[in-house]
């Protein structure tokens, strides 16, 4: 199933920049996804369709991926704030890109592989739960709730 994007933060699509992507990467010390890097350079602020996704026996969904553009308006998307945000209760190398209905934030897990990070969900208590073993399996793992 190929993925559609609706708005959510903005009604018109808000493009990033390359030397976006490549900052949140300096800064991280990591190299992220190239699908995610070609998604978030067109989409980011936005919400896929399908969104939901399976986290052990229960679902959740993606209601928004993170921004790599600070937008004043718009802080607590801001991919940089949402992981300076969490820092303190998770993992070292677990970095966010997408956020639930409930704010729980969707991230990379470095943690095993500097190469292919696999994605997890970081409840509100701080538990981390593993989602997909890759991006590109969690974008194929996608459905309509």
């Amino acid at each position: 199933m190929s993925l559609r994007w609706r708005s959510y933060l903005w009604k018109e699509p808000h493009p990033a920049l390359p030397g976006e992507i490549e900052r949140i990467e300096t800064t991280w010390g990591v190299r992220l996804p190239g699908e995610y890097k070609r998604l978030v350079s067109l989409y980011q602020g936005m919400t896929p369709v399908p969104n939901s996704f399976n986290v052990g026996r229960s679902s959740n969904a993606l209601s928004v991926l993170l921004t790599v553009t600070e937008h004043p308006e718009h802080e607590t998307y801001f991919i940089q704030h949402k992981y300076d945000v969490f820092r303190p209760y998770i993992p070292p190398r677990i970095y966010p890109f997408g956020d639930t209905p409930g704010g729980e934030p969707i991230c990379f897990d470095y943690r095993e592989s500097l190469e292919e990070p696999r994605i997890v969900l970081v409840s509100t208590e701080a538990q981390v739960y593993p989602v997909a073993d890759s991006f590109q399996q969690f974008l194929a793992g996608l459905y309509d709730d």
